[in-house]
């Protein structure tokens, strides 16, 4: 066993984000393809030898149909890597990606593992959201009980709670576009991003979808709420008998101030800086700690914040000390609530775009913020960097990075 059992970011692919309809650029490709055309990127792009690699761990927020049956394990066998290679997979809803690489890291320090990869897919082309029928969403009496409210419906409870107008929703949700154009005009995702293939060899896609470049200010403005009609068909009223204090919920979200749903896939490599040595890879950045957490699951969408505060406060950090914050954009509302409760300013808050520009592929977004933030840190020269993730039922999961180099 190596003494140093720091687990180290060594690297990082991703494919685009695809719409998540059936004329999507990625809708033609299975969920197990997405990851088999990783796997060989990781080969191609990164020079990592498979032989190397301990264990394979995987998010998925909907494991039914084509994401079913441990598609980690069989992504192994379907791409020729080694037979010793085992596949895990893991399901923390959105935050199953941040997850993933968090269940890496803790093989990686114990001694479990010494190389891990690590990521998420999610088709919803091919798996539609709620698919697997758990009875968080189809149980009548366990949504009545908890509160299972649409996360459209949780956004417009923070957008209410928190007094933000719709001009300010708005603002976020251009600036976000804009800055993920940028990014991808810069080349910021180049060498992160590899072009998803069809079955006869050619390009599927080879960018984020749902970026919309030349987005106005006039444009979000006419844009209807997205969420008033499901508050009105019950879920209102299910939300005020938990919280009755609210009086009224605000509709104020649109589609432009709203994660668009994506399919996508992300690969991470997690491993000791000796491991990295054996596979010609470099040390990108120290998983310094994760943290997770639980929420009042009617405000399903603060745990990612909470989790971010758990990770500073366990390893005696504070949001000063952050460079680089990838925060998954559930929604506008709750970026501007987290850049307001803790002081992040636009200069380090996800000033690469996020999901509410590029898309949501839930089980993958975790890993393509661990990626992006990497990344950015080596771009920007910062020390510390962290990405987290809100999800279903009050969850969320945050990773802290320290760059090395």
């Amino acid at each position: 066993m190596s003494s140093d059992r720091e687990a180290y970011v060594l690297g990082s692919l991703r494919t685009p984000r695809g719409k998540s309809s059936a004329s999507g650029g990625l809708a033609g490709t299975s969920p197990l393809q997405l990851v088999e055309q990783l796997l060989n990127g990781l080969v191609a792009r990164l020079g990592l030898d498979p032989s190397v690699v301990d264990e394979f761990v995987l998010g998925s927020a909907s494991q039914v149909g084509p994401q079913g049956g441990n598609i980690a394990r069989t992504a192994i066998l379907t791409s020729g890597w080694p037979q010793h290679i085992p596949g895990l997979m893991v399901n923390r809803f959105c935050a199953s990606g941040i997850d993933a690489v968090s269940v890496a890291s803790a093989m990686v320090r114990s001694g479990q593992a010494d190389l891990v990869i690590a990521g998420g897919v999610e088709s919803s082309s091919s798996v539609p959201m709620f698919a697997d029928k758990g009875p968080l969403w189809a149980d009548a009496d366990v949504i009545e009980s908890i509160g299972s409210v649409h996360m459209g419906i949780a956004a417009d409870i923070a957008a209410t709670e928190g007094g933000y107008e719709r001009e300010e929703l708005d603002a976020y949700g251009l600036r976000t576009q804009h800055r993920a154009a940028a990014a991808w005009a810069d080349g910021f995702f180049d060498s992160t991003v590899i072009p998803v293939l069809d079955g006869a060899g050619a390009v599927a896609l080879a960018h984020d979808e749902h970026v919309r470049a030349s987005v106005t200010a006039d444009q979000m403005a006419e844009l209807p709420p997205a969420f008033a009609e499901l508050g009105a068909s019950g879920q209102d009223a299910l939300v005020l008998r938990h919280l009755p204090e609210l009086g009224e919920i605000r509709h104020l979200h649109t589609r432009g101030t709203s994660p668009s749903i994506a399919d996508a896939a992300a690969l991470v490599v997690v491993g000791t800086a000796e491991a990295a040595q054996r596979a010609g890879l470099t040390p990108q950045a120290r998983v310094v700690s994760a943290a997770s957490s639980g929420s009042d699951p009617v405000r399903m969408l603060l745990a990612g914040q909470h989790a971010i505060e758990r990770v500073l406060e366990r390893t005696g950090h504070t949001p000063d000390d952050l460079d680089v914050i990838e925060f998954a954009e559930a929604f506008s509302a709750l970026c501007l609530k987290i850049q307001r409760d803790m002081h992040f300013d636009d200069k380090r808050f996800n000033v690469n775009g996020g999901t509410i520009a590029m898309g949501h592929a839930f089980g993958a977004t975790g890993a393509i913020l661990v990626g992006q933030a990497t990344e950015q840190l080596g771009r920007s020269g910062g020390r510390y960097g962290v990405a987290a993730v809100s999800g279903a039922a009050g969850m969320g999961s945050a990773v802290l990075l320290e760059r090395v180099g």
